[in-house]
């Protein structure tokens, strides 16, 4: 059989040459960490290699370093990949993509992380795991390792929330020591260029139901003599958001549903009192229904984007398709949306014409009530975001008229 050639960089690797393992680290002038962090992982592959039977290589990927760093990591036996966009995230993702090994474990390069833990990690996957995470909470943090407030705030507050939000089942979401198949790598197209990164990775993997194990890791001063890249405020606060920007149920979906609720009991309180079905007064009298108008109409507006973000995911591949979209996907298309949007706004039209008839022959005297007029109002508009939103349903669904793929 012919072996495989790969190029990257100039080099060639035939299938027969290339390494079970490639230990990934990205750099920002580290020349001081750097002996101690090639060391480990030289450790860490001659144990690869008795326990798992696997060889290795090791993966520098720098990010403009000015002090060196690039001269000695060759020199002590490590390949440099260089990385032009800025970021953590961004050197992590360009030192994976030019891992050339089945399996990528990844750690930080300033010697916190003690790359022979890693050992396990990659055991998980050769068992079959995509993906394992190290779990600094289980293995120990020693002292003066990670700042009080990441360690009882931070960390745990944005553990919680992403485990809330996508149930992954983590106990420590942003250890930096993990290790993934390179396949699995792939398909999670990861994009974050900063610490988000480390979310990012662990909530992809949850979307697509990934196979996922977390071991204990530890956690030790780092051998800096600067200050670290990490920036807590800063970096907490793009952590948080990616986290909702990869929930469209909890950023859209949820607040839609509960304006819309909201909206349905005082437009309805409002409309049993208006029909004299509650003859006493009614705690949401017509006036309150100037609220649920606006309630209605955001929610509606919210459930549209809640569906065009997920089918944006699902697109995208980092998301599968909810099964009541997918029930639905023979029903859910460009022309349903269109008919509905329309049906809606000539029902706005019609009920319009009767209020102004009635106003008219009346005098142009004031309504009695303002619930028919604020009704019809909710209406058209609902009809109106409808009628657009299929339209951006379709062009996120690559300009198609049947939004979902199940529909094709």
């Amino acid at each position: 059989m012919n072996a495989t050639i790969d190029r990257f960089d100039g080099l060639q690797v035939t299938g027969a040459d290339r390494p079970d393992v490639t230990i990934v680290m990205p750099c920002l002038n580290e020349s001081i960490s750097l002996p101690h962090c090639i060391g480990r992982a030289l450790e860490t592959l001659a144990r690869l290699r008795i326990e798992l039977d696997l060889s290795g290589e090791i993966v520098i990927a720098d990010n403009g370093s000015t002090d060196g760093s690039q001269a000695l990591a060759t020199e002590l036996g490590a390949r440099v990949v260089p990385v032009t966009d800025r970021g953590y995230g961004a050197a992590l993702i360009g030192g994976c993509r030019g891992a050339l090994g089945t399996y990528i474990l990844m750690g930080d390069c300033d010697g916190s992380y003690d790359f022979t833990e890693g050992v396990a990690m990659v055991a998980q996957l050769v068992a079959g795991r995509d993906l394992c995470m190290g779990n600094r909470f289980r293995g120990g943090i020693a002292p003066g390792a990670m700042p009080w407030k990441n360690r009882h705030i931070g960390n745990p507050a944005l553990t919680g929330i992403l485990n809330l939000f996508f149930r992954t089942g983590m106990g420590d979401a942003h250890c930096g020591l993990r290790a993934i198949r390179k396949d699995a790598f792939e398909r999670l197209n990861l994009t974050g260029s900063g610490m988000e990164f480390a979310s990012e990775m662990v909530i992809k993997a949850a979307l697509l139901k990934l196979d996922m194990a977390e071991v204990p890791a530890t956690l030790s001063p780092d051998l800096r003599q600067r200050a670290p890249h990490l920036r807590p405020w800063r970096d907490g606060w793009r952590h948080l958001r990616y986290l909702f920007m990869l929930s469209p149920t909890w950023v859209f979906g949820i607040p839609g549903l509960l304006a819309l609720t909201l909206a349905a009991i005082i437009l309805g309180g409002a409309m049993l009192h208006w029909t004299h079905v509650f003859t006493s007064e009614s705690f949401f009298g017509t006036s309150w229904t100037i609220v649920g108008g606006f309630l209605a109409t955001g929610g509606h507006f919210a459930l549209l984007c809640a569906a065009a973000t997920h089918l944006h995911g699902v697109r995208s591949g980092y998301r599968r398709l909810h099964p009541l979209l997918a029930r639905i996907g023979p029903m859910f298309t460009l022309e349903t949306m269109l008919v509905l949007g329309a049906g809606l706004v000539l029902a706005s039209i019609v009920g319009l014409g009767a209020i102004g008839a009635k106003w008219i022959g009346s005098g142009l005297a004031a309504l009695d009530s303002q619930l028919p007029l604020t009704l019809a109002v909710i209406t058209g508009a609902i009809g109106m975001q409808t009628l657009v939103g299929g339209f951006m349903l379709a062009i996120i669904a690559g300009n198609d008229n049947r939004f979902t793929p199940s529909a094709r």
